[in-house]
């Protein structure tokens, strides 16, 4: 089983690097396109194809680029009522000659949409009729009968990526503009949420560098943070934590040897109070270590 994971991997890859290969000014073309675009990205595809055009069009929503999926099949029962004349269009299909997605050619041409194609033959009917193409020709299926959409898949949805990135960097799409896309969950809160929402201000344990053990037990109870900050408001010299006791009376159970600046983890990492929690808890887990706001 691992084997045949392993060979997968490899075929799908190898094709990536082929289709890479394969990139030219036309991307260029197409991006400057939608750019220039003044009304949506409309994606249409069937089948697995339109499963990748799903995850295209919801990409680069995501990213900056207003984009719908539009099924090919629902189009001719009303749908097409979506596609506004400012619209650019793109039609996936690896082969080129899905009569689904060629059936909508000439509605698109009638209301003068930009067409982008994206398929594995350059020479096919949908490529031909398309203002712009991008080639995504693999060098075989990992699909060992050939007939199941594999790698052909996979480098359409990398290709798809790819016009999504190079957008969202052309724009100039910063963290703050993702964040207004992604409110819900974990993610929303790592990117809309600040470390001055969350760090506490007022009445903070300090505590002296001098203090006996006693007072650092009564200091630590009393602000109920599980740890103290060694220094003043403007000055931090170290944090000890609740862990930092345990560890110094496993070593020592005589308490008047215990001295604060040997407990405390000294020159603490510090985060600025307008960066996002996000950053704060990834720089928590690489540093592995206190941290001041």
């Amino acid at each position: 089983m691992k084997d045949i994971a392993k060979r997968v991997f490899d075929i799908e890859i190898e094709s990536l690097q082929n289709v890479a290969g394969l990139i030219d000014d036309g991307f260029t073309k197409v991006v400057n396109a939608l750019l220039n675009t003044t009304g949506k990205i409309i994606v249409i595809g069937i089948g697995k194809s339109g499963i990748i055009g799903k995850k295209i069009a919801a990409t680069l929503s995501s990213t900056g680029s207003p984009s719908f999926f539009l099924h090919p099949g629902e189009a001719f029962h009303g749908d097409l009522g979506i596609v506004g004349s400012t619209d650019s269009v793109i039609l996936i299909s690896y082969s080129g000659e899905t009569d689904e997605v060629l059936r909508v050619i000439p509605f698109l041409k009638w209301n003068k949409n930009l067409i982008i194609s994206i398929t594995g033959n350059p020479n096919s009917t949908i490529a031909k009729n398309s203002d712009l193409h991008l080639n995504v020709t693999i060098t075989r299926e990992a699909c060992p009968l050939a007939l199941a959409p594999t790698s052909s898949s996979t480098a359409t949805l990398v290709m798809g990526d790819a016009i999504a990135i190079a957008l969202m960097e052309t724009r100039d799409f910063k963290h703050d503009d993702f964040a207004r896309f992604h409110p819900g969950g974990s993610l929303g809160r790592k990117l809309l949420i600040k470390v001055k929402d969350l760090m506490r201000k007022d009445d903070l344990p300090f505590i002296d560098e001098h203090a006996s053990f006693t007072e650092l037990l009564l200091r630590m109870s009393e602000g109920k943070l599980g740890m103290v900050v060694v220094g003043t408001n403007s000055k931090v010299s170290g944090v000890i934590t609740d862990g930092d006791l345990r560890r110094a009376l496993l070593r020592d159970q005589n308490t008047t040897h215990l001295k604060i600046t040997e407990m405390m983890t000294a020159n603490p990492v510090i985060i600025d109070g307008e960066e996002f929690v996000g950053n704060a808890e990834q720089l928590m887990m690489e540093k592995r270590s206190p941290m001041c706001w």
